[in-house]
């Protein structure tokens, strides 16, 4: 069997060739215009004779044909890795030579499918899954271009002075459209405002387009469906974790999800430090991670568990690492639901707890006003209240004077506490507690 390395570039490819005991066969570089790519990998397979051969090149963003070409000319098999680190002395001779030699000394383990020390290895979606990717892709495009478009028709009218007088609060309105479509500017302005006017509606149309194919799309995946479950996670969100989740035994446990995201903070511990970290590493897809960034808000508005966990990191850490954490356990989340197919179930808001005072029963009630008139009782007939202000009944035969009036005014003196008031009818009074009232001797 035959180790093939390749240095991938959009003009030529760097080629290094070992054999089993690891000697170098081959170095050259092919050119890939035309049938150059076919005709070199075709040799490749006759001089590897039965065994075959097994190719290694690094993620670029142009190397799909490649890796679908390298299975139809005979390779037994395709590894995908990423580099981890770029070096300080990088050639394409180099490179290529490294890529056979790390397949070299790793063959069995990569041939088996068993991890590498070392070696980030990708796995290389399926055609159904590329093509949701790319998808998702362009939608995320087109939203980016939206909004630049109008940035720059916000900078044109703040750069004239002319924001203030839109009809509307915002631009995104087709009473605002028109006003700019007959807004008095100058020439080039003008024709610059009528091109973004223009590539906006074409951005609109684009985006409609693209949103409908998504939804079609999610509807066929099992995964994206689970996936819009969660508060405030749509089709096009749904698709575009779905498919760069892909399969997930890949995924042994459910950090090595968010490790895959990115999401996991890095650290360079050594010795006696060894709790030395930093922030996340920012691996994975870029996409992803955005999404996740905008779903934070959605999620923390609808689940009160989780807002509840949100505000205690806030309080510890701040806000940014709060929303960093939430996006890490929505990771979590995701792959606890499609590993046991359980849709997203969000807490329901807590309910208010009861008011600390409450209601005594009635029998408590009933009890405490007799213990009062049995206490008023054993003290017998109390003198006046001067801070009770209940007027004081006229005796029988008695008339209403002014006289009368300003004297039983003066008698009943300032109101009394509720809790003094004893029933009418009654001439004895309960005292308080904190001021007893007692009769002389």
């Amino acid at each position: 069997m035959l180790y093939l390395g390749i240095d991938l570039h959009a003009k030529q490819f760097t080629v290094n060739l070992r054999d089993e005991n690891g000697d170098v066969l081959l170095r050259r570089q092919v050119s890939t215009a035309g049938e150059e790519p076919r005709r070199f990998l075709e040799e490749t397979t006759a001089r590897a004779g039965e065994g075959g051969y097994v190719a290694i090149l690094e993620v670029c963003g142009f190397h799909d044909w490649l890796t679908e070409l390298l299975p139809k000319c005979g390779c037994r098999e395709v590894v995908l890795v990423q580099a981890e680190q770029r070096s300080r002395r990088k050639t394409d001779r180099r490179d290529a030579s490294k890529l056979s030699e790390v397949l070299w000394v790793n063959r069995q383990r990569i041939l088996a499918g068993l991890k590498v020390q070392g070696v980030r290895r990708i796995t290389p979606p399926t055609p159904l899954e590329r093509h949701d990717r790319r998808l998702t892709q362009l939608r995320r495009n087109a939203g980016g271009d939206r909004t630049r478009t109008l940035n720059a028709i916000q900078h044109i009218l703040r750069r004239l002075n002319l924001a203030q007088h839109c009809p509307t609060k915002g631009l995104q309105t087709q009473q605002a459209r028109d006003w700019l479509r007959k807004l008095q500017l100058p020439s080039l302005d003008r024709f610059e405002m009528d091109y973004l006017l223009t590539r906006w509606a074409s951005l609109d149309d684009h985006r409609q387009a693209l949103e409908k194919q998504i939804a079609a799309r999610s509807l066929k995946s099992p995964q994206a469906q689970l996936l819009e479950t969660v508060p405030g996670v749509g089709p096009f969100m749904a698709l575009a974790i779905a498919a760069r989740i892909g399969k997930l035994d890949r995924f042994p446990a459910a950090r090595s999800l968010a490790n895959y995201f990115g999401l996991t903070p890095s650290c360079r511990n050594s010795g006696e430090s060894d709790q030395r970290l930093g922030s996340i590493t920012k691996q994975g897809s870029v996409l992803v991670r955005f999404l996740l960034g905008q779903l934070v808000m959605h999620v923390l508005r609808r689940d009160a568990d989780m807002r509840t966990w949100y505000q205690r990191i806030k309080k510890r850490r701040g806000s940014k690492i709060a929303r960093v954490a939430v996006m890490r356990r929505l990771t979590v989340i995701f792959w606890h639901m499609l590993k046991n197919n359980q849709p997203y179930l969000a807490a329901a808001a807590p309910k208010p707890k009861p008011s600390p005072r409450r209601p005594r029963a009635a029998a408590t009630v009933e009890a405490s006003s007799s213990a009062s008139a049995a206490a008023a009782a054993s003290l017998g007939a109390l003198p006046p209240d001067p801070r009770d202000l209940t007027p004081v009944a006229l005796s029988e035969g008695e008339k209403e004077t002014p006289a009368n009036h300003r004297r039983r005014k003066t008698k009943s003196g300032r109101s009394q506490p509720s809790a003094l008031r004893t029933e009418p009818g009654s001439d004895a009074r309960v005292a308080s507690q904190q001021c007893p009232i007692l009769p002389s001797g």
